[in-house]
This record gives C-alpha cells, structure tokens and sequence, in this order.
C-alpha cells in the first residue's frame, strides 16, 4: 500500500463515527422521554385508546428505529460529512417558524401546502408535478385524514373568504 492509498481510505473505517452515535443517543433519550410521558397520559380508558396511546406508539417507533439504524452503523458504518448545511438548516428553521406563524391565519391546508411546496420544489429540486401531488396529498389529505377520520380538528382559516369555501 502506498501512502497515498492510506491517506484516501477513511481513518473511522469500520467504527461509528461519534456524531452518528450522538445523534442515535438524542433519538433514543426523546423516544424513551415520549414514552415515559405518555404512560401519565393513559394508555387505555373505559372506551378504548387513551390519550397516551399514540404518543407511546410513536415514542416506541422511534426508539425500535434508533435501535435497528444503530445495528445498520455497527454493520456498515456510513460515511459523515465534514460538516452541515448551515444554509439548510436556517432554511428549515424559518420556513418552520413561519409555518407556525401563519397557521391560524391560513389554516391548516395552505399553510402545509406552501410549506411542502417549498421544501420539494425550490429546497429539494423535484418537477413541479410530482411537488404539487406530494403537497396536494400532504396537505389536504392530512387535513381530511386527521378532521374527519381521527376526529383531531386541525386549524382552518382565519379569513372569512377562505374559511366558506372549506380551506
């Protein structure tokens, strides 16, 4: 081997670099966290599912998924990047606080529906069919899944105009 073949090959080979491991740490703490909180909840009541039931699925979903992605580093450690997008994550970041800030004013359709339009088209470069069936289902079938379906009410526009027509 030469030094320059020794040089390319990466010095973690083999081993779960540290920032990977963080990151399943910080999965496993919140699942276990979302679980433990659930429990306080109630998981069952004298009519079925309590309140605790589907947050203590979801933290059990995401420590099995901590579990199984650590099995896939001891197996096959992944190659980090040197660094992270800082521009992604401002992006993120923003595009989050202002889905939050106008929810109540758009409601819950349009604002998902910019919101994932914004992530697939300009953040993620997908064509704009696929972008507008992603967010179209995302958006609206969320909404009527969640109203109609789950009978968890999601927030509709604050203006009167967008309220009548049902967005």
């Amino acid at each position: 081997m030469t030094t320059e073949s020794l040089m390319a090959e990466p010095r973690l080979k083999g081993r779960i670099a540290k920032s990977v491991l963080a990151g399943i740490s910080v999965f496993v703490v919140v699942g276990v966290y979302v679980l433990v909180s659930s429990i306080d909840l109630g998981l069952w009541t004298s009519l079925g599912p309590g309140p605790g039931m589907f947050p203590f699925a979801m933290g059990v979903l995401l420590v099995a998924m901590s579990v199984v992605w650590l099995f896939q580093e001891l197996r096959n450690p992944s190659e980090t990047p040197g660094g992270v997008d800082g521009r992604l994550v401002i992006a993120v970041v923003v595009s989050l606080a202002v889905l939050a800030a106008v929810l109540d004013l758009l409601g819950f359709q349009l604002s998902m529906f910019a919101f994932l339009l914004y992530h697939l088209k300009v953040r993620g470069r997908r064509g704009w069919p696929s972008s507008l069936i992603i967010a179209l289902a995302g958006s609206v079938g969320a909404f009527y899944a969640f109203n109609y379906g789950l009978n968890v009410s999601l927030p509709t526009s604050g203006i009167p105009l967008l309220n009548s027509i049902g967005l």
